[in-house]
């Protein structure tokens, strides 16, 4: 276990590097929305069509590892909507703070994500990655915008608010442009490719230290149950339901692997302008943002070692 942590320590170290620059005034904090919004529509976009236009995946060998985490990401969405009115009546968790308990549950962050698999599997585990963002992101989107409008809103999400979101992402437009690229047999041309490889090879350690600075410990300290709770559940139940999920549909090797790694990181930093613009409870979600992310400094390298004794 000792091995995976230190393999993922340079990840960790830049997550607390990029909070160490905001705290130290060195950049300060209004400058970083700007470099987040930088990787979220240029950098990460250029990686996932790199990555999948040179990949060599098929749908047949990629199949039992999107079913897994379709099946993990409406599990874990269910059980989320379930949970509502027992949480309510137990803690009394009702309205804008149920709306991001289920952000915090069910959206990942696929930066973190990235950054460790393409540590620990280069290009060819992005690739496999890329899988799960074309799985995840779409579905996650819609449903946590049909929450947040439900709950948070109390009004329905229009056809045309779900799809705006949806077709406004850009890392699902580099999903679609790199699989179209990959199975089309197009071939980009030298100038374009270099210009995208030059973008992806800045994303991973951008975004981590655009991710520390956006840690609100001071929101953290003064968190409550709801925090406990969405962590508890996202942290260690999620993967090991990925576990459980991806053993029963044959998953193994690196695919497993990378099941759990997309199931075991922190909630998504996104989620947070979603809910401060849809009536959500934004301070809650930075608090379970910060705490979550602390605590899979420990949580992560336990499941990933895990997982690597059961795939071999």
């Amino acid at each position: 276990m000792l091995s995976v942590f230190a393999s993922l320590l340079p990840v960790f170290i830049l997550i607390a590097g990029g909070f160490a620059l905001r705290k130290s005034g060195i950049i300060s904090a209004e400058n970083w929305r700007g470099v987040e919004l930088v990787c979220f529509y240029v950098l990460f976009p250029a990686l996932l069509i790199t990555v999948l236009a040179d990949s060599t995946l098929t749908f047949g060998e990629a199949a039992p590892f999107a079913l897994t985490l379709l099946i993990v990401i409406l599990i874990m969405s269910f059980g989320a909507w379930l949970a509502r009115k027992p949480l309510n009546r137990l803690i009394g968790m009702e309205g804008p703070a149920y709306t991001t308990f289920f952000q915090t549950v069910t959206r990942w962050h696929g930066f973190i994500a990235l950054a460790v698999v393409g540590k620990l599997y280069g290009d060819a585990g992005l690739a496999v990655l890329a899988v799960a963002f074309a799985v995840m992101v779409p579905i996650l989107n819609v449903l946590n915008i049909l929450v947040l409008a439900t709950y948070a809103a109390h009004k329905p999400a229009s056809l045309s608010l779900i799809a705006r979101t949806v077709l406004r992402n850009p890392l699902i437009w580099g999903i679609v442009i790199g699989l179209i690229i990959r199975f089309s047999g197009l071939q980009l041309p030298e100038i374009a490719k270099t210009t995208l490889n030059l973008a992806g090879d800045g994303a991973l350690g951008v975004s981590l230290l655009a991710l520390g600075a956006g840690l609100s410990w001071k929101a953290a300290r003064t968190a409550g149950r709801e925090v406990l709770l969405a962590s508890v559940v996202k942290l260690i139940v999620t993967p090991i339901l990925a576990g459980l999920v991806a053993l029963a549909f044959g998953v193994s090797g690196s695919w497993y692997v990378i099941a759990i790694i997309a199931s075991a990181v922190p909630t998504a930093v996104n989620g947070y302008v979603l809910a401060r613009t849809m009536g959500g409870d934004a301070e809650l979600y930075a608090a379970t943002t910060t705490a979550q992310v602390v605590i899979s400094f420990l949580t992560m390298p336990f499941f990933i070692w895990i997982a690597m004794l059961i795939s071999g």
